[in-house]
C-alpha cells in the first residue's frame, strides 16, 4: 500500500549515491543532486567534448579492498549476529554526510538495546518473547485446551463457541495480573472439548456493562458464512489431525544473487470470474511464474482481511490465512510445491496498521482504554486518516510480542522464504508520509518527525528474522529513502535487505501521461533509473499493482488503450499504436530491470501486458468478479500478441540468469544522448542499448565499452519471436577498437576505453556480451538469450526455449574491424586500492585503479563513483 506523499523520495542530500559529471568551463568535478524524482528537474552543468551529441554518467560500484569498505558492502542478514553499540557506529563509517545526525543514531540504537535487554531479562531473550503462539491464543497442554488473551480493559470474560452452544456462563475467564485472561477445557472421554475446525469466540464486558463478542487475536483461521451478505466473521479452532495435516517435503530453495519477485494475489489469479484457491494456484499459476524464470513469488493478501477489495492491507486476523482462496494446510501446499519448483516464496506482511473493524477485527478489543492497555494509540496518533484504519503502539510490550511473534509464525508454521514489509513510511514518521514531499534533505529523515518506535521495533524485527532464517529476504516499501533502512542492525541501520524503487512507476506514468516521445529525455530518465543510495539495495519495478487498480491504467492500457480489443491479433498487420506500445513496453520493463536495481519485480499479468484494469466485486459493479481475475488465455492464444510481451519477459529475466546482471556491482551509464534518444549502460558483463528515438534507426552506431574483444548480441527486442520486425543480426561478430590513451578516460570514446559498432533500429533494446568472458557459449541464432544456445544447435532447444527462427535476420550493414587491430583479449583484472587506508571509501577522492595490462594510471573516484 502506498502512503499518499506529495513527491516520491529523492536520494538524500549528502548521500554516497550521488551521479558525478564534468562542468562546461572547468577541469574540476561537479557533483550534482538529482532532483526529486516527480517530473521536476534540477539544471546539470553540461560538458563540452569531441561527443557533444552524449552525456557521460559513470557510476560503477565498486568492490574496495580495504577493511572498511568490506564491511560496507557485506550483506545485512550475514551481519546480524554482531555485537550492536552506541559507539563507532557502522553506519556513520558508511556515509560520513550522517554524522551531524550522530546523536539520533545513538538514541535510537540506546533504545533498540535497551529493549533487547529488558526482553532478554522478563521473558528469557528475543527467541522466547517471539513465540508467543505458543502462550496466548489457543494450545494443547496436559490433556486440555488452553487459551489465553490479553485484554486488560475487559471486566469479565467468557469463551463461547459451537461447542458450548454459544453459552459461556460455564466457561468463565481469569485474568492476571497483566491483562491475561485464561482458560483451560480439559478433554472429555479422550477427545478434545473444542473439535477442530469449529468456531470459536471470546465474550467480555467492558466499563460500561456491555457485554461484546470478538475474534481471538491469535485465532490461526478465521470464516465467514458465503450464503449470507455481510455476515460477520467467526473464529475458528484449527487442530487438524495428522492425517490432515500438511506434511512439508521439499526444502527452502538457495537465497538467489538477486530476486526475481513474481507479485502475485492469489484470489484473483483465476482465469474465470471467481477467487481462486491456494491449491488451484499452486498448480496452475506457479508453473507459469516457473516458466517465466522468475526465483521469487510475492504473496499479497494472504493475512485474513474482511474486505477482499482492500487487496489485503486491512488485516482483520494476523495469525489467520485468508479463508477465501482455503485453509491452512493448502497454503501449506502452495509453498510447498513452490519450493518444490525452486521458487522462494515472500509474503506481504502488514504490520503498519490494521483494519478499523471491530467485530471482526484486532480493534475489538480497543473498548476506550488507555494506549498502556491497547494495541494501538489513542487519539489521532492511533487512526491513519488516508486509510481509515488503527495504528498500534510500537512501545507496547504485549504489542511487540504479538508483532514478532506474527513474523516468527509465517517464517516457522508455513515457512515463507521472507517478507515485503508494507506501509513502513508511514511507520518511520508520526506525520505518516501524509502530504510530504522528501527532498532529500538529512532533516527530513532524523528529527522529532522520526517514530523512533517503530523503527525500534523494524530492527527487532529483522534481527529476529535474520536469527530465525539468516537467508530470508526482507524487502521494505518505503517511499521516503530513509538513509539506513536497508544497512545492518549491527551498524547503526533498520536492517532491511532491500527497499523498494518506488520512484520509478511514476516517472514512467509521468511520461506516458505527459510527454510526447520526443520530449522524453535520456538524462532525466538516467537519474530516476540510478537514484539510489550506495551500499542499500533496492528492488525496481516498472509499474504497480495499484496502477491496475479501476480508475488507473497499467502500462499497456495506457500506450495502446482500446486497441488492445482489436489491434493484438497477428493475423492482421500492427497498427501504429499497437506496435509502438509492443515496443515501448518491453523496453521500459526491460531498462529498468537493468539500470533500476539490485532486483526486479513484476505484478501478475504485467509481463504480458494484462488489458484492462482490476476492480474488485462491490456494490458498484453488481459484486462481479469479471475484472478481478487474470486472463491466461490471451498468452495461450497462438495468434495474440500477447504472447510476445510474455516471451520477452521470459527472456529478460533468462538473461540474468545466465549473467547475474543484477546482483553485479558493475554500473556505468556511458551516453544518454539526447538528440539520438539512445542511452548505452554497463552492468555487470553486458553492454546494454536503449534507443527511444520513435523513427531514427542507427546503423554502425558507435557505443562504448570497458574490455576489449568480441561481443554479440545476448537479448534483442526487436527479434522476430518478441513481436520485432528481426532487423539486428544474432550471427554477427562485434569486434572493438581500441580509444584514446588507456587508462585516461577523457581520451576515450565516452570516457571509455574501447568501442564497437552496432545496429540500433528505433524503439528496441539490445543487451550484447563479451564472448572472450563466455567461450563456451555459442552464436545466438535466435532470438533467445544467446548464453541459453549452444553453438551448432538448431532447433530442438527443449520445453521452455523457442524454436529457431526459420530465416535468421540480416546481419548489420556496417564493417567490422579487423581482428589485427585489437588488443589482447586477456581479461583485465581491475584491482583497487585506497592510496591512505584510513580514508572513508565512500568520501576519498584519490582511489587509484591499477590495470595491468592497459595501464596504471589513476582513475578519480568520490564517494565510491568513477568520474567521468
Amino acid at each position: 500500500m502506498n502512503v499518499a506523499v506529495g513527491v516520491r523520495a529523492a536520494i538524500p542530500v549528502g548521500s554516497p549515491l550521488v551521479s558525478a559529471k564534468r562542468g562546461s568551463t572547468s577541469k574540476e568535478f561537479i557533483l550534482t543532486q538529482p532532483s526529486a524524482l516527480n517530473g521536476s528537474s534540477t539544471n546539470l552543468p553540461r560538458r563540452n567534448s569531441l561527443h557533444s551529441k552524449s552525456k557521460v554518467y559513470i557510476v560503477q560500484r565498486v568492490k574496495h579492498c580495504s577493511t572498511i569498505s568490506a564491511t560496507s558492502t557485506e550483506s545485512s542478514q550475514t551481519m546480524e549476529n554482531a555485537e550492536v553499540g552506541t559507539e563507532n557506529l557502522g553506519i556513520l563509517g558508511v556515509d560520513s554526510s550522517l554524522e551531524p545526525y550522530t546523536d539520533h543514531f545513538r538514541y535510537r540504537v540506546q533504545k533498540f538495546l535497551d529493549q533487547a535487554q529488558l526482553i532478554e531479562k522478563y521473558e528469557g531473550g528475543l527467541e522466547q518473547f517471539s513465540q508467543g503462539y505458543l502462550k496466548f491464543g489457543f494450545n494443547r497442554e496436559e490433556g486440555s485446551i488452553l487459551y489465553r488473551e490479553w485484554a486488560p480493559a475487559a471486566q469479565e470474560a467468557q469463551l463461547i463457541g459451537d461447542f458450548n452452544g454459544w453459552d459461556g456462563s460455564n466457561y468463565k475467564m481469569e485474568k492476571n495480573q497483566f491483562g491475561v485472561w485464561s482458560i483451560r477445557i480439559p478433554d472429555s472421554g479422550g477427545k478434545s472439548a473444542i473439535s477442530h475446525n469449529s468456531r470459536v469466540k471470546i465474550r467480555f464486558k467492558h466499563g460500561n456493562g456491555i457485554w461484546v463478542d470478538r475474534i481471538p487475536a491469535w485465532i490461526k483461521y478465521a470464516t465467514v458464512d458465503p450464503t449470507r451478505f455481510a455476515a460477520p466473521y467467526d473464529g475458528v479452532y484449527w487442530e487438524p489431525p495428522p492425517e490432515e495435516s500438511y506434511q512439508f517435503q521439499y526444502p527452502r530453495p538457495p537465497k538467489p544473487k538477486a530476486p526475481r519477485i513474481y507479485e502475485a494475489h492469489v484470489g484473483m489469479s483465476s482465469s474465470e470470474p471467481r477467487i481462486n484457491s491456494y491449491r488451484e494456484f499452486a498448480d496452475d499459476v506457479l508453473p507459469r511464474i516457473k516458466a517465466n524464470n522468475y526465483n521469487t513469488v510475492q504473496l499479497m493478501a494472504v493475512m485474513e482481511h474482511s474486505y477482499y477489495a482492500s487487496f489485503g492491507y486491512h488485516v482483520t486476523n494476523f495469525f489467520a490465512v485468508s479463508s477465501r482462496s482455503g485453509n491452512p494446510e493448502d497454503l501449506k501446499y502452495l509453498i510447498d510445491k513452490a519450493h518444490s519448483l525452486g521458487l522462494r516464496v515472500l509474503m506481504d506482511v502488514v504490520h503498519s496498521h490494521a483494519s478499523n473493524n471491530v467485530t471482526d477485527g484486532l480493534n475489538g478489543f480497543d473498548v476506550g482504554q488507555s494506549s498502556q492497555d491497547s494495541y494501538f494509540h489513542n487519539g489521532d496518533r492511533g487512526y491513519h486518516k488516508l486509510w481509515d484504519s488503527r495504528l498500534f503502539n510500537y512501545a507496547n510490550w504485549e504489542v511487540l510480542r504479538f508483532l514478532l511473534s506474527n513474523v516468527r509464525w509465517w517464517l516457522e508454521e508455513y515457512r515463507f522464504d521472507g517478507f515485503r514489509f508494507d506501509g513502513v513510511t508511514s511507520m518511520l514518521y508520526h506525520h505518516h508520509g501524509i502530504n510530504m514531499g522528501f527532498s532529500g534533505n538529512y532533516n527530513e529523515y532524523f528529527s522529532e518527525a522520526t517514530d523512533v518506535d517503530a523503527v525500534v521495533y523494524l530492527m527487532l524485527a529483522n534481527r529476529l528474522i535474520y536469527n530465525i532464517f539468516p537467508d530470508a529476504s526482507v524487502i521494505a516499501e518505503d517511499v521516503s529513502g530513509m538513509p539506513g533502512l536497508c544497512r545492518p542492525v549491527s551498524e547503526g541501520g533498520v536492517g532491511f535487505d532491500y527497499r523498494l524503487a518506488m520512484a520509478i512507476p511514476d516517472k514512467w506514468i509521468d511520461y506516458l501521461k505527459n510527454k510526447k516521445d520526443d520530449e522524453w529525455s535520456m538524462n532525466e530518465i538516467m537519474l530516476s533509473l540510478t537514484n539510489r543510495r550506495y551500499t542499500e539495495k533496492c528492488v525496481a519495478y516498472a509499474e504497480s499493482h495499484d496502477q491496475g487498480i479501476v480508475g488507473d491504467k497499467t502500462m499497456a492500457f495506457l500506450l495502446m488503450d482500446q486497441e488492445m480489443y482489436t489491434g493484438m491479433s497477428c493475423l492482421t498487420e500492427a497498427s501504429p499504436v499497437v506496435e509502438r506500445g509492443i515496443a515501448m513496453h518491453k523496453m521500459i520493463h526491460f531498462i529498468t530491470m537493468a539500470l533500476g536495481g539490485e532486483g526486479y519485480l513484476n505484478f501478475m499479468g504485467n509481463e504480458f501486458g494484462h488489458p484492462e484494469w482490476i476492480d474488485f466485486p462491490r456494490e458498484g459493479n453488481g459484486w462481479s468478479y469479471d475484472m478481478c481475475r487474470r486472463q491466461w488465455n490471451l498468452i495461450d492464444t497462438d495468434h495474440l500478441r500477447y504472447k510476445f510481451l510474455n516471451a520477452f519477459n521470459c527472456a529478460m529475466n533468462l538473461l540474468d540468469e545466465k549473467f547475474s546482471f543484477l546482483s553485479s556491482s558493475k554500473q556505468i551509464v556511458s551516453s544518454t544522448n539526447e538528440e539520438d534518444k539512445v542511452i548505452v549502460f554497463e552492468r555487470g558483463d553486458l553492454v546494454f542499448v536503449f534507443n527511444f528515438h520513435p523513427e531514427n534507426t542507427y546503423e554502425g552506431y558507435k557505443i562504448g565499452c570497458d574490455l576489449p574483444g568480441k561481443y554479440r548480441v545476448a537479448l534483442d527486442s526487436d527479434a522476430l519471436e518478441f513481436g520485432g520486425r528481426g532487423r539486428v543480426g544474432h550471427d554477427v561478430d562485434h569486434f572493438t577498437n581500441p580509444e584514446g590513451i588507456p587508462g585516461v578516460p577523457e581520451t576515450n570514446f565516452n570516457n571509455r576505453p574501447n568501442s564497437f559498432k552496432i545496429l540500433s533500429p528505433a524503439r528496441t533494446c539490445v543487451a550484447y556480451y563479451r564472448v572472450e568472458d563466455y567461450p563456451e557459449e555459442g552464436v545466438a541464432k535466435n532470438a533467445t538469450v544467446a548464453a541459453d544456445i549452444p553453438e551448432g544447435e538448431e532447433g530442438d532447444e527443449g520445453e521452455g526455449v523457442s524454436p529457431t527462427l526459420k530465416e535468421p535476420a540480416p546481419a548489420e550493414g556496417n564493417g567490422s574491424p579487423s581482428i589485427e587491430v585489437i588488443p589482447s583479449t586477456d581479461k583485465v583484472v581491475v584491482g583497487i586500492q585506497p592510496s591512505n587506508t584510513e580514508l572513508n571509501p565512500f568520501t576519498a577522492t584519490d582511489f587509484k585503479v591499477n590495470v595491468p595490462f592497459l595501464s596504471s594510471l589513476p582513475f578519480a573516484f568520490v564517494r565510491g563513483y568513477l568520474l567521468a
